[in-house]
């Protein structure tokens, strides 16, 4: 169509061309100029996410045009530049920029005749070119004068996809060959792979850094390359990997294996994306040439992994892989996710002799993919723990009444938490009252954890307080379960630093280290002893295990809503009084208004 108009418009263009070479000597370039944007702090930036009328939002709000979606219009950027121009755009682009020139010759006329030196003379409209850069490690956009992020307080220079997190994030690091080193050393490793049944292997690789958003937007798309790199770089850092941990050879997906999680339109939509160069899934979903081989890697890495520590040739495992996949459902790629990961894992665990696979979905957003996936499969037991607030959280599902569906009712465990700020407390309260008591009666043989590092303190689209000594709590926690048989799948996580931090302390964990400090003895938040109470009253219908402590909580909740109820009373009755009242004759209106003393109505004992 673009063509078309293309040609229907071939004697306007030539016109246009000639109107743009003229205004471009005359301005100058002028249109190439930066316009200032305005910045958004972390939660701001989830309010202008949520929208104003408590609508969903996608997980990143940037425009898109339709016709960049794969399956209805897509533009290769490869073909010839004039198709790719609309000539009535154009044209009054060009219209603009030739009346802004004929504006500047007008002004030029409008001088005086004897005024004849005019060689100081500057034309009243002048471009200014806004200079700023985008914060390495949460993607925020700065001025060119500051050296620190305004959001996350991190250094213009930071030196965090050298160094991960152990870089400074006030200061500048200088060059490092620590990249060049864990590439070398990573290549050597996968050549001659040998495994021991102690150990912990990792797949990665870095074809999946091709994958990456071409079009150019306000800022930088949150799903970036960088995400792997800076997690790699800490790795190597601190001599976990290559190291301690061994890689296993990268391979890609069947589409016979995809065919198990996914629709065939929904596969052959991938594949169309790596004859473009950029399209769209969603909005915020983008692919370019390189996407569906990296989403094909990805997935053939994590069945692997899951067969290799099945089999017993490893320990467990750790998957370093993008694009993320527990948003990707049976027929759409959403959310940044093309194709499941965690599911195609979990099925070729199923087909190595598991009977029964267990996923535990951290993600701060929901996993709506995995559970339409798994909702009919008595097989695989989803529990999920994110972000809900009454359906508002992107993407919308995973209410606590969503337990599966068929004859699969309970299979599906969703722990919705109804605000932000969610942290340690109430994360590892949920586990050591809804998931490991149904994970254990539920007695898996392998389990994954989909590690989406989005609910860490810092991030900027999840906007919770997740520490790396709780991601390591909840690692050990579940470590206990399937005779050990344990792999951590990479879904979200945006602050460089936070999945630095904590992918490095889940791993640590993986290795065989203690994770530090304990966080069971604190107590839960009142929302999150909300949400768990919650939760327990449905799923008790399906785990009976979890009866008893759903009265122990319920006896915990009503103690802790009477000791509020008196403490209400308590505010109410220390009401200000003047102080004279202490001495004169309204002292005992006094000494009852501070709650000194008790009234006690006539007839009451």
């Amino acid at each position: 169509m673009i063509l078309a108009e293309h040609l229907h418009a071939n004697s306007e263009y030539s016109m246009v061309i000639e109107a743009l070479q003229t205004s471009r000597l005359a301005n100058g370039e002028a249109e190439n100029s930066i316009c200032p944007e305005s910045f958004l702090s972390p939660r701001q930036d989830c309010k202008r996410r949520h929208g104003s009328n408590g609508t969903i939002a996608t997980p990143y709000d940037e425009n898109c045009t339709n016709e960049h979606m794969v399956g209805v219009s897509s533009r290769d950027a490869t073909e010839d530049i004039d198709t790719n121009i609309q000539p009535d755009v154009v044209f009054k682009k060009a219209r603009v920029q030739r009346e802004l020139t004929l504006q500047d010759m007008y002004n030029q006329d409008s001088f005086d005749d004897d005024d004849e030196d005019d060689s100081d003379w500057e034309p009243m409209q002048k471009h200014f070119e806004i200079m700023k850069w985008f914060c390495t490690n949460c993607t925020m956009v700065n001025l060119d004068d500051v050296v620190h992020c305004d959001i996350c307080g991190e250094h213009k220079e930071s030196g965090i996809l050298r160094h991960g997190f152990f870089a400074s994030p006030s200061s500048q690091d200088g060059p490092t060959d620590v990249e060049l080193e864990f590439k070398g050393k990573y290549k050597d490793l996968q050549s001659g792979v040998s495994f021991s049944n102690r150990c912990t292997a990792i797949g990665f690789d870095e074809r999946m850094l091709l994958h990456s958003e071409v079009e150019m937007k306000p800022r930088p798309h949150p799903e970036r390359p960088d995400r792997l790199r800076a997690i790699a770089a800490g790795l190597a850092t601190a001599g976990i990997f290559p190291g301690r941990c061994h890689p296993i050879s990268a391979r890609e997906i069947t589409r016979e294996e995809l065919k198990m999680v996914h629709s065939l339109e929904q596969i052959e939509a991938v594949d169309l994306s790596s004859q473009i160069h950029s399209s769209y899934f969603t909005p915020d979903t983008y692919a370019n040439e390189h996407s569906a081989r990296a989403a094909r890697l990805a997935a053939g890495l994590c069945a692997d992994l899951a067969s290799t520590i099945l089999s017993g040739r490893a320990k467990n495992g750790f998957a370093l892989v993008r694009p993320p996949g527990h948003h990707a459902g049976v027929s759409q790629a959403m959310g940044f996710c093309l194709h499941n990961n965690a599911a195609v894992a979990a099925l070729a665990a199923l087909a190595a002799g598991a009977k029964k696979v267990l996923i535990v979905d951290w993600d701060v957003h929901h996993g709506n993919g995995t559970q339409e996936i798994f909702e009919r499969n008595k097989s695989v037991l989803y529990i999920s723990l994110h972000r809900h607030e009454g359906g508002r959280f992107y993407p919308g599902t995973g209410a606590a009444n969503e337990v599966g569906i068929d004859g699969a009712e309970g299979y599906c465990v969703n722990v919705p938490w109804n605000r932000g700020g969610v942290g340690d407390n109430d994360y590892v309260f949920a586990f050591q009252n809804v998931v490991l008591p149904i994970a254990s009666e539920f007695d898996p043989d392998f389990t994954i954890i989909s590690a989406g590092f989005d609910a860490a303190r810092g991030d900027p689209l999840g906007c919770c307080d997740v520490t790396p000594a709780g991601y390591a709590q909840m690692t050990h926690m579940l470590n206990a379960l399937s005779g050990g048989k344990l792999l951590v799948i990479l879904e979200g996580g945006y602050n460089l630093r936070s999945i630095s931090s904590s992918a490095t302390s889940v791993i640590k964990v993986l290795l065989g280290e203690n994770p530090g400090c304990e966080l069971g003895d604190s107590a839960p938040s009142k929302s999150g002893l909300v949400t768990v109470l919650e939760v327990l009253k449905i799923q008790m219908n399906f785990w009976p295990s979890l009866a008893s402590c759903f009265t122990e909580l319920q006896s915990l909740w009503e103690i802790y809503a009477a000791e509020n109820k008196k403490k209400q009373i308590k505010k109410i009755r220390r009401a200000d009084a003047p102080i004279w009242w202490k001495w004169g004759r309204k002292r005992l209106l006094y000494q009852i208004i501070k709650g000194h003393l008790r009234v006690r109505s006539r007839g009451v004992n």
